[in-house]
């Protein structure tokens, strides 16, 4: 069975994770996906050597692609991009704002010639603004956002320990290029999208924004507590490691009291009667809470939980994660094997998913220039 974008041809002049993670997900989705790397390849290639000698960046965003080396200041090469983009449903790019535009391929231009392509400039900061032409990572936006002074301890602020703002940027372009496909299907012609980093995860921030804007309540670093309820956060127990439990009504305090703490006077306490009552006494109930979780094994704790029917999740280790028995996996081939992939959470129950190679750099040279020789 076909998939759903299968016929749809996706070109990319594209490096690191914003952009290749869009178009992974279209590949994924069954769309053509030429990737144009620069001669030395697209740079997440080097992050690290971790996936059988492979980067575990690249392995993660590029199944299904076809490799082509291509410089974007060759006269060739050039000519070469306008008979993919002749042909082409969606162009994709995340070079630094006005590369593509110093070489003749910027977005507009490239609509005015070819009425029904989408475009998608991904960027740092946006086109447009003063702060356009700064260089921007994930941990510098992070920071510019305000989410690195949201996250934390008290102590100091913390970057998110993935890369939020590249995974949200390539979301959101994801989703743009969907809309305008579905929109160019009911005669809208082709549309140019401008997604940036800087902006995909202010969205994210607006709630601690209206609350600092409007209600001049600024969220302050909690690291793994809640900051308006009680008991919710971390504890740890005999055995080293951590459950984290979260207490959402007086049916569950009742529950956690009676069956999980074993201690049912602390439902009589006035100091704990309510939850702003628990918040403002937190240090003294975390103090009990610890002095009980102290003197069992996570596995001990967690039973009780289930018992009390309380929220719960454990402080997982990468090697927890790594054998979490709620994990579905892919495989994907590449050179230097197969490798076993987290899967992505849609699921299609009536639909086999099938997810192409990680190509090698250059892969497809010979046979995409052969076949985009003239337009």
């Amino acid at each position: 069975m076909p998939k759903d974008l299968e016929g749809l041809l996706v070109v990319t002049l594209e490096q690191a994770v914003a952009a290749p993670y869009a178009s992974s997900r279209l590949a994924d989705a069954g769309a053509r996906v030429i990737k144009l790397e620069r001669e030395e390849g697209d740079f997440a290639r080097r992050y690290d050597r971790c996936v059988n000698g492979l980067s575990a960046y690249f392995v993660w965003l590029n199944r299904g692609k076809e490799s082509v080396r291509f410089n974007l200041k060759d006269p060739q090469d050039q000519q070469l991009l306008h008979n993919l983009l002749s042909k082409a449903d969606v162009f994709i790019q995340n070079l630094a704002p006005g590369a593509t535009e110093r070489a003749g391929f910027g977005s507009k231009s490239l609509r005015e010639r070819y009425p029904q392509l989408i475009t998608c400039d991904i960027s740092g900061y946006g086109m447009e603004g003063p702060y356009r032409d700064m260089k921007a990572y994930d941990l510098l936006v992070q920071a510019e956002t305000g989410l690195a002074n949201i996250t934390g301890t008290p102590e100091s602020g913390a970057r998110v320990g993935v890369s939020v703002c590249d995974i949200a940027a390539g979301m959101y372009a994801q989703q743009a290029i969907l809309q305008a496909l579905f929109a160019r299907e009911r005669g809208k012609g082709g549309r140019g999208i401008e997604v940036s980093l800087y902006h995909s995860l202010s969205d994210w921030m607006n709630v601690p924004y209206l609350q600092h804007h409007y209600g001049q309540k600024t969220p302050q670093r909690e690291g793994l507590r809640h900051p308006t309820i009680a008991p919710y956060g971390a504890y740890d127990c005999r055995d080293g490691k951590a459950v984290l439990l979260s207490i959402q009504n007086e049916r569950e305090w009742k529950n956690l009291c009676e069956i999980v703490l074993q201690r049912p006077d602390i439902t009589e306490d006035p100091r704990f009667a309510t939850n702003p009552d628990r918040v403002a006494n937190r240090a003294v109930l975390d103090e009990i809470i610890n002095g009980v979780f102290s003197g069992l094994d996570r596995e001990e704790v967690i039973a009780r939980l289930n018992e009390a029917n309380v929220a719960y999740g454990k402080l997982s280790t990468m090697e927890d994660v790594v054998t979490h028995p709620q994990n579905r996996f892919i495989q994907v081939e590449t050179s230097a094997g197969e490798v076993k992939v987290l899967a992505p959470p849609p699921i299609t129950p009536d639909f086999e998913d099938h997810y192409g190679a990680v190509p090698d750099l250059g892969a497809d040279d010979t046979q995409v220039r052969e076949e985009f020789s003239s337009s």
